[in-house]
């Protein structure tokens, strides 16, 4: 006896597509204004972002990486930014890069 088994994905259905909230959170992330740089008491630099949706003095940081330098914590900052902002490029579904005839 034959089992015939078929399993398919497809990248732009809704299941796969990101929520309204993981975009504005990307757009938040992606954004240099809302990152900075903190120096811990063990001589490491903390590259941290503002927390999503708060406006005030008094916001709380994410914590994001730890790096000896900081230039490499700046350098890890303009990464995650590029990282968001590729993600961001793909929200509104995949991109056709070639057509075959």
């Amino acid at each position: 006896m034959t089992y015939f088994y078929r399993y398919t994905t497809s990248s732009t259905s809704d299941q796969n597509k990101p929520s309204e909230k993981d975009r504005k959170l990307w757009e938040h992330i992606a954004t240099k204004s809302n990152w900075r740089i903190v120096q811990l008491p063990n001589g490491y630099f903390q590259a941290e972002y503002k927390e999503y949706g708060c406006e005030d003095e008094d916001c709380e940081w994410i914590d994001s990486t730890r790096r000896e330098t900081m230039e490499s914590a700046e350098s890890s900052i303009n990464t995650s930014i590029d990282h968001y902002k590729k993600r961001l490029a793909f929200f509104d579904g995949p991109k056709v890069v070639k057509t075959f005839k």
